[in-house]
């Protein structure tokens, strides 16, 4: 009964809430208590801080596994930016309007906390270790990722309407589609790292490094672009000139000390 809850839970709560103004103000703050609800909700259920790959024992080959990952794909991404045939795909128009203040918010506070957080415990913690309780372990990573994919419905119409990608409903529901099976596989891989390491630092840090890196090499590329491909320095202020010193000032200069 939990897992089917918390099945359909998760399928709805980010393609509703996602809608709301308060809830795109306070999107940390409100994620990071679903998490901890969701938390307290998987121990009342039964299931141990083990089970969700929140176990001391199994962090360092978590942390070992993850860092690894994260460091290829934080290097993916450069290559990308560094590539100038490849830099089409990191044009987001919902990052290039953003200033720097609103870029360090977004990959210090909103994305570790309101993204990876919650969406690592709620799928690859919680529903993961829900679902391995009652089907086989390959069913329940095909079932978590489904949900997971699902999760990314409304995100998708939102990002190809802030790129002006949503063109006609035909070509919107192709393309909601395909995020949807994007995700779903990313869901696997995340859940996969999960399972092999034991431990949800493995996933969270690809997950950190994929959500975090894009949107850096995306602001990045489009300043450089607008500088004319090159990194302006800001002026030097001018240097105010000395007013000529008097003739009585002068001689104090070079009078002799008694």
């Amino acid at each position: 009964m939990f897992a089917i809850a918390s099945c359909a839970v998760l399928a709805t709560y980010n393609n509703v809430a996602d809608m709301r103004p308060w809830h795109r103000r306070w999107y940390p703050v409100l994620n990071a208590c679903a998490t901890g609800t969701a938390l307290a909700a998987a121990a009342a259920s039964g299931l141990t801080a083990t089970d969700m790959g929140l176990g001391r024992a199994e962090l360092r080959p978590g942390l070992r596994l993850g860092s690894r990952l994260a460091a290829a794909t934080a290097g993916g991404w450069l290559a990308i930016a560094v590539v100038p045939a490849a830099r089409p795909v990191l044009r987001d128009k919902r990052i290039m309007g953003l200033t720097r203040r609103e870029v360090t918010y977004q990959v210090m506070v909103r994305i570790p906390v309101g993204t990876v957080l919650w969406e690592e415990t709620a799928f690859r913690g919680v529903l993961l270790a829900a679902l391995r309780r009652v089907m086989p372990r390959g069913t329940a990573v095909a079932v978590a990722s489904g949900v997971f994919g699902i999760w990314h419905i409304r995100p998708t119409i939102g990002a190809l309407r802030a790129n002006k990608l949503a063109a006609g409903p035909g070509k919107t529901v192709a393309a909601v589609t395909a995020g949807v099976a994007a995700t779903a596989a990313g869901g696997v891989l995340l859940s996969w790292l999960r399972i092999r390491s034991g431990s949800l630092a493995a996933p969270v840090l690809l997950h950190l490094a994929a959500n975090c890196t894009g949107p850096l090499a995306a602001y990045a590329i489009a300043h450089l672009a607008a500088n004319g491909g090159q990194t302006r320095r800001p002026p030097r202020p001018a240097r105010t000139p000395r007013p000529p010193l008097t003739p009585r000032a002068r001689g104090r200069h070079i009078a002799p000390a008694s």
